[in-house]
């Protein structure tokens, strides 16, 4: 369907079909989800607030995964922000309250290297209670402000064998577990002002991005625990078992999370480009012969052990996305 007009904000534009806007939406799925998502006019509304409490108009949005420094402020790229303006999540309008134990639930507005940014101090997982849709809401709330270009950090177990702890994983391409399950956060009706009823995903991860990130590794010598891989997210807050490991080991997973995919799928059906980058924070546990077993303590670990690097690593590439894209 053709739009009949364009809503601009801060330069985002949202195309607006010629139907009517949709109303809250208040409906079960087949598997007992509630699917109840907040409509165009009230994240508007959201973004307003933003936007008023803030002189600064990112066009990059970050969000900082366990390994950028989610769960503690000493050290976190949030601090590396200048100028920064800092909304907790309670203070935002039909924003979720993170639900962990130690998050810094927060919005964190300002310059990284020269460029305006927000970024998410602490996101939100399907695990806490929330649905999908929730869980992505601040994707397109950061759509509505003016970002056009996403970066999704996320701890991670390494499941492929070549791996290490302490590596750095390129998110080349996702498996969406939980949506071969029917647990999308699109599902549901859907308003073009956001984007296409059925987006496509082979693209999901920008190629540009991802050779500026080989690249950079190369310049900051840390080519040696860069890698690029395949990512899936899963429900959690369980960790994986034996079986269930070796199962995504041969449809091709290179890195397992709770995080991230659904996030992907909503920046681009709005269409933002997004690069994705995981901390290998534990090896997975392949062979009942092994009495490892992952924790949460050990990703915290490796998150602090790594902190100074995925700083520097983030802030150089938001200025570099930043350049190539001509972003003021």
């Amino acid at each position: 369907m053709a739009p009949t007009n364009t809503n601009t904000l801060n330069g985002s534009k949202g195309f607006s079909p010629a139907k009517k806007s949709l109303p809250e939406v208040d409906t079960e799925t087949s598997n007992g989800n509630g699917t109840n998502g907040y409509s165009y006019e009230t994240l508007l509304e959201t973004a307003n607030f933003l936007l008023s409490r803030t002189t600064v108009r990112p066009c990059i949005g970050v969000i900082c995964g366990s390994g950028m420094g989610s769960y503690w402020k000493e050290g976190s790229l949030a601090e590396n922000i200048d100028e920064a303006v800092c909304i907790p999540y309670e203070e935002i309008p039909n924003f979720p309250i993170s639900t962990v134990e130690g998050h810094h639930g927060k919005l964190v507005f300002g310059w990284l290297n020269g460029f305006p940014v927000v970024a998410m101090q602490g996101r939100f997982h399907y695990y806490e209670g929330y649905p999908l849709w929730k869980c992505c809401l601040p994707v397109r709330v950061m759509k509505l402000i003016g970002v056009k270009t996403l970066i999704a950090t996320n701890a991670a177990g390494g499941l492929n064998p070549n791996y290490k702890v302490g590596d750095l994983m390129i998110v080349k391409d996702h498996i969406n577990m939980m949506g071969f399950a029917g647990n999308n956060p699109l599902h549901g009706p859907n308003d073009e002002r956001f984007g296409p009823r059925f987006p496509p995903m082979n693209k999901a991860y920008n190629y540009k991005y991802r050779n500026i990130a080989k690249e950079l590794a190369k310049e900051l010598n840390i080519e040696n625990i860069v890698r690029e891989g395949v990512y899936t997210c899963l429900g959690g807050p369980n960790f994986e078992t034996v079986a269930e490991l070796n199962m995504l080991k041969m449809v091709g997973v290179d890195a397992v999370g709770m995080s991230t995919v659904h996030e992907v799928i909503i920046a681009r059906h709005c269409d933002m480009k997004v690069f994705a980058l995981s901390l290998i924070t534990n090896e997975c546990v392949t062979s009942y012969d092994k009495d490892d077993e992952a924790n949460h303590e050990e990703v915290l670990d490796v998150g602090r052990m790594r902190q100074d690097i995925l700083r520097k690593y983030v802030s150089k590439l938001v200025a570099k996305f930043a350049e190539i894209e001509n972003y003021p």
